[in-house]
């Protein structure tokens, strides 16, 4: 009798764990086991550290994207953000550093503040555009992250700009805190952050509220054009926090930054449960999505999967997210 009503439990976990988690678990545990036949070396701790190290960018732009995508939007402009603010930052550096020759720290914060303000600006665009002009969020991002690419190549002409201080690449690029890479300490102070404000603060509670009903919200006097310009500029700044993470990275300030990283932030918070809906997000999941993203990209290199081959897979995957997301939110509807 015990074993009659505990089949039909264990049968029904799987669909428990979709419904709860989404379809992340399931994909995760494919690519581990195909990319282990694929290649012996995918699960040695030092490809999986490899792969922590690697995943802190795409983790960074993905948590600003969740952000948009919880508030019922998304973000196509975050890759420009990072080129802009890369390009920007690096150009005031360089103009700074002649004026400032031996105040090094105050060039690198120069540098610093104008990726953040164009980034702002950027970011105060779209959510205005959104917010006040009822525009698509699609339209909108998608024609400000034109807009934005144009200004990195004009400004550039599509020469990396070199010359930046030593200790900038020395500290943010390569630099450690107890034998831990500064770009990780950077992620994940910046994950605690968004989980406190996400999970433990009013302004995380609205953005659920607008993203889940905004009529609702709206009659529940929340302020949702001032959420959703907020969520914008949000995920603006932490894009140009990875672009200057980036340009530390590679010591130059570069237009071509971030150039698929849109999709694949996108891809990633779909992939973890983020509905395109808005509504339904966690922190924590989207931080595994990243993660997964970059573990499909390293598990596909060491199988020696081109490059464009790897673009199809990553894009067909983004598909079936979109798709169990939708059977996943009739579910949670029938409950």
């Amino acid at each position: 009798m015990m074993q009659a009503n505990s089949k039909p439990s264990l049968a029904a976990l799987p669909l428990r764990i979709f419904i709860k988690l989404g379809v992340l678990p399931f994909f995760l545990i494919a690519a581990v086991v195909i990319f282990t036949l694929a290649a012996p070396n995918f699960l040695s701790p030092q490809n999986l550290i490899n792969v922590a190290r690697q995943s802190v960018y795409l983790v960074l732009v993905s948590l600003g994207q969740m952000l948009v995508l919880i508030s019922g939007g998304f973000d196509l402009s975050v890759g420009t953000v990072i080129a802009l603010s890369s390009v920007v930052s690096a150009l005031a550096m360089t103009w700074a550093a002649q004026i400032f020759p031996d105040a090094i720290w105050l060039v690198i914060l120069i540098g610093a503040f104008a990726g953040f303000a164009v980034a702002l600006i950027v970011g105060a665009v779209n959510g205005i555009g959104v917010a006040l002009f009822d525009v698509s969020p699609f339209i909108m991002t998608l024609g400000v992250s034109s807009v934005g690419t144009g200004l990195a190549l004009f400004l550039t002409g599509g020469v990396p700009v070199s010359g930046l201080p030593f200790a900038f690449g020395d500290t943010f690029g390569f630099g450690r805190v107890f034998g831990v890479p500064v770009p990780v300490v950077i992620a994940v102070i910046a994950i605690i952050v968004m989980w406190v404000l996400m999970a433990r603060t009013r302004v995380g509670a609205r953005i659920y509220a607008v993203g889940g009903n905004i009529k609702a919200a709206h009659l529940s006097a929340i302020n949702t054009r001032g959420t959703l310009i907020l969520v914008y500029g949000l995920c603006a700044v932490i894009a140009a926090l990875t672009g200057l993470l980036l340009t530390a990275r590679v010591e130059s300030g570069d237009a071509n930054l971030g150039g698929t990283i849109a999709m694949e932030s996108i891809a990633a918070c779909v992939i973890a449960g983020v509905s395109l809906r808005g509504g339904i997000g966690r922190v924590e999941n989207v931080v595994l999505g990243a993660f997964f993203i970059i573990l499909m990209q390293n598990g596909m290199n060491l199988a020696q999967v081109s490059s464009y081959m790897q673009m199809v897979l990553i894009g067909l995957l983004l598909i079936c997210a979109v798709i169990f997301d939708q059977l996943r939110y009739r579910m949670i509807v029938k409950g």
